[in-house]
Order: C-alpha cells, then structure tokens, then sequence
C-alpha cells in the first residue's frame, strides 16, 4: 500500500465534463467561434485552457488569454458545480485516510475553484494539500504542480526522498498529463479508466497500473 497518493482532480475525483463543456461554449460563443467536434472538447480536459485554446483553435497569447479569461468569467460561478463525485471515490478516499494514508490533490485546475468544489462534494476533508495552477491558468504544467506537492509534503508532513525511491509516493490520474508528470518526479503511477483517458494512452506513457475503479485503488 501507498503511504503518500497524489490525485489529479478532473476525470479521477470528480466527472466535470458538463461544467467544463459550457464554459467552452460560453467564451466560443462570445468570441463567435462555432463549436467544434466533441473531440476538440474532450481533448480539453487535461491540459491547460491556456494550451489548449493555443492547440486547438491556432490563437495566438493575446487571444487564448482572453478566452481563458471569459471561460472562467462562467466557470467560476456556475460551472464548477456542475460535476459529481465518481461513485465510489469517496469511500475509497475515507478508506485510504483510514490506513494512514497522507492524500493530496495536483491539478491543473486553480487552487481556489478546487478547493471550492471539494468542499462542495464534501471531499475536501481528505486531502492534506491542495495545489493547482495560478488564477490566469499559468503554472500548470503537471511535473511542476505535483512538484510543489511533494515539497509541501516533505515541510510539512513527513516525506522524505527515500519514500519516494522506494515506490511509497503515486500519482493517480486519468489522462497522459498525470502519469508523464508523476514518472517525471520519480513517483509510481496509477492511470484511471473511468476518467477521460484510455488503457492504450495509459500505455504508450509506462503507467505503472491501471485501474478500472476507484476501489482497486485499495488493492495495489
């Protein structure tokens, strides 16, 4: 068992699709973009707005800040709630806490809508550090968000570099993102099937399990 597990927040805690895909609609409306395929959405939940307004839609800074800015302007009043918990990752959450597991949440969301939405699904009390990106949406390369966890777990909450070199440390996610950031912080890895991603993304980046539900999390 895993003493310290990292969770990335959408598609492995929560199922946010529908919150994510009407403040793309939202900024896509304002800008008079028509929609594109739902792939293109898909593909946004993961990485960056920032990267994937820039990826998807060949805006340039100015442009993709701005929609960054409109997507959040309906995000953060209404579409962060409109999301649910997966069924059983609370259980599994209350499970873990219950071995002495240590708990936190690396995402490339804000800290401060995440914060709001675990608290409003009444997970929040689980997790003993949160981080996310800056406000803008700047700061969210994965490697450096599950970074600052590990630093904040080490000052505050016993972790040292021989866990991690003894495979105590995961990363638990449901896109590529997760599991190329947790490998390049030297942690193991568990890529979530009942998220966004796929066994074959899983795969072609080396996650070290693969898990079809939040329970079998318990099991490794």
């Amino acid at each position: 068992m895993y003493k310290y597990l990292l969770f990335d927040l959408d598609g492995t805690i929560t199922k946010s699709e529908k919150g994510i895909f009407n403040c793309i609609k939202y900024a896509l409306d304002w800008a008079g973009i028509p929609y594109p395929e739902y792939s293109v959405f898909r593909s946004f939940i993961g990485p960056s707005l920032y990267d994937s307004f820039v990826r998807e839609f060949g805006m340039d800074d100015a442009k993709a800040k701005e929609m960054v800015a409109k997507y959040r302007e309906r995000y953060n009043v209404v579409g962060l709630f409109e999301a649910e918990v997966y069924d059983g990752v609370a259980d599994t959450l209350r499970a873990l806490k219950e071995k002495g597991c240590i708990l936190s949440v690396a995402t490339s969301k804000p800290t401060e809508p995440t914060l709001r939405i675990l608290e409003k699904f009444g997970v929040g009390k689980y997790f003993d550090v949160v981080v996310g990106s800056n406000p803008d949406g700047t700061g969210s390369d994965k490697k450096h968000i599950i970074s600052q966890v590990l630093e904040s777990l080490k000052k505050d909450h016993g972790l040292t570099e021989d866990m991690i070199k003894s495979n105590q440390v995961v990363m638990i996610g449901d896109r590529c993102y997760d599991i190329e950031g947790g490998k390049a912080c030297g942690l193991q890895t568990i890529g979530v099937l009942y998220g966004y991603g796929s066994r074959e993304e899983f795969e072609a980046v080396g996650a070290d399990n693969i898990v079809e539900s939040p329970e079998e999390i318990l099991n490794l």
